[in-house]
């Protein structure tokens, strides 16, 4: 590896380097024995670490904040909007840069794909004890430590990724015996899981790169891989030598974050700004009855049709109603079930509507005129739920029928699929990007499966009865009901509880919850209190 001549950094009169994504005017392969931690050298000094006669540096707090610290920032967020100048320009006159240069040479390693030369930045220039890597030193006669790394770091898996990034393009490039040599040689003396290794040996067999991606379920060097790894190298490093990615950006979100938990009635109707301390109306809050639809027997679940110009209600009724939203006038009364509807559900263009019932049938209706289209009759117990694919060309029923579970149909009521699944679904739901669906059952379990595999992904036990599910608009997060007075949060990538939501009753009747408000930063849900009881999602 090349060492520039020049034992230590010499600036190239008042160029900066500040790497965050953009490529510095000097080399990236010039090393330090030690950080410069974020000083600036300029017109040919040598002085590092902030020198207090030439690189100006300021050291009162700017309001109680480290300057050094709000002046990177600051650096980072202009070089994020596209203002490389005004950031050099602030470089120069603050005396800071972003970052350090072996950072920089990092960034462009890691980016350039040039992985031995990312190793020795990292852990420094003794690798041999390390299982691979070369030297930085090069003639060079300092010692070079590495960059320091975050509390609690684990050096071996920050290794194991890097490596696999290479393996990973190697096999892209098709030269299997170079790949099949870091398999071995730099991967297996990590000693890490031995299933991902598994995983990444089979890999070896993919009959091209495309299906490497596909099963990888990466993009390849040209795509944002490379960027993804060196955010998540970033999160290792400590933060007072690279500054994590968008950190301002990160912070102002924590700040309107912060705000809205404190703000009582949130339900926004303009975008909030950072210019003033946010603050929701009470009068914007819907609190008031607005209409009363006065029916017969109990509603067990109702649903507005996307285009906002219908209301479907349902319950004991064997009829499901359908009222029109200006003045909540009844269209038409749907009359085919033989026993009670607990469930509808709207096609993304309102024009079919599906109703389930427990006389083991589901119907699916022309929205304009009230015709049934078709009847699905294949379930033998009643069929609890169902959801339209995003697309609107298929839809999903759910059933307490533990031999037909689950079934996936064409809009015109042509079976496409089952799913062997052995439990009776209580309720499902299909997250808006299609990439899942989630079902839960009566043996207390949320099940998800990947709808572009249909293979199950995973599925957990919450130990409770749950009566409902839904999915939030941005396909993260789930909202489980249990029969216990809770409702859970659930992330759906990391199949953790993000919040608890107790307060509500439910013990004798399924109660439903959704969420609500103009950006899903509620959670509402009935009671058997005789309330509805609203609460603030914090994301």
């Amino acid at each position: 590896m090349r060492q520039d001549s020049d034992k230590s950094l010499s600036a190239t009169n008042g160029s900066v380097q500040h790497a965050n994504g953009s490529s510095s005017p000097i080399s990236h392969k010039s090393l330090q024995s030690g950080s410069s931690n974020g000083g600036v050298q300029t017109n040919g000094s040598a002085e590092t670490n902030g020198s207090a006669s030439k690189a100006k540096e300021k050291t009162s707090p700017y309001f109680g904040h480290n300057r050094q610290e709000v002046s990177r920032l600051i650096i980072q967020a202009l070089e994020d909007l596209g203002y490389g100048d005004s950031a050099n320009k602030l470089v120069q006159e603050s005396g800071f840069e972003l970052e350090s240069p072996n950072v920089a040479a990092l960034r462009h390693a890691v980016l350039s794909g040039e992985w031995a030369e990312a190793e020795a930045l990292l852990f420094g220039s003794d690798q041999a004890r390390n299982g691979g890597g070369v030297s930085i030193s090069n003639g060079y006669s300092g010692q070079y430590d590495g960059l320091p790394m975050a509390d609690g770091v684990d050096k071996d898996e920050i290794r194991f990724q890097l490596r696999k990034q290479k393996y990973l393009e190697l096999l892209e490039e098709r030269d299997h015996g170079s790949a099949l040599m870091v398999l071995r040689q730099e991967l297996t003396p990590l000693h890490r899981d031995v299933g991902q290794l598994h995983i990444l040996s089979g890999f070896m067999v993919c009959p091209s790169a495309q299906d490497l991606k596909i099963k990888a379920q990466w993009d390849g060097a040209a795509g944002a891989s490379r960027s993804i790894l060196l955010t998540e190298l970033s999160r290792s490093i400590s933060p007072s030598v690279m500054i994590p990615t968008n950190r301002l950006a990160v912070l102002l979100d924590q700040v309107k974050q912060s705000q809205i938990s404190k703000c009582l009635y949130h339900n926004p109707t303009v975008t909030q700004s950072l210019f003033a301390d946010h603050l929701c109306d009470r009068s914007q809050f819907p609190l008031h009855t607005k209409h009363q639809l006065a029916q017969r027997d109990e509603i067990w679940y109702l649903a507005f049709s996307p285009n906002g110009k219908m209301l479907a209600t349902c319950g004991q009724d064997k009829a499901v109603t359908v009222y029109e939203t200006t003045e909540f006038e009844i269209i038409y009364k749907l009359n085919d079930h033989q026993k009670a509807a607990p469930y509808v559900a709207w096609s993304p263009d309102s024009s079919r509507l599906i109703t389930c019932s427990q006389d083991n049938t589901a119907k699916v209706w022309d929205t304009e005129t009230g015709r049934l289209v078709h009847s699905i009759i294949n379930h033998s117990e009643p069929v609890t739920s169902a959801a339209w694919l995003p697309h609107g060309n298929s839809f999903i029923t759910g059933s307490l029928d533990k031999r037909q579970p689950l079934n996936m149909w064409s809009k015109d009521g042509e079976l496409l699929y089952k799913w062997a699944a052995n439990h009776r679904v209580q309720d499902l739901a299909i997250a808006p990007d299609a990439s899942r669906l989630i079902s839960i059952s009566t043996d207390k379990q949320v099940h998800v499966y990947r709808l572009d595999t249909r293979v199950e992904e995973y599925s957990m036990v919450l130990q409770r009865e749950l009566t409902c599910i839904n999915v939030s608009k941005d396909s993260k997060h789930i909202l489980v009901n249990l029969a216990e007075n809770e409702l859970q949060l659930i992330d759906l990538d990391s199949a953790e509880v993000a919040q608890r939501f107790i307060g509500q009753k439910q013990g004798h009747f399924v109660i439903k919850s959704t969420f609500g408000g103009t950006d899903e930063n509620l959670v509402l849900s009935g009671s058997e209190g005789k309330h509805i009881d609203i609460s603030l999602f914090r994301r």
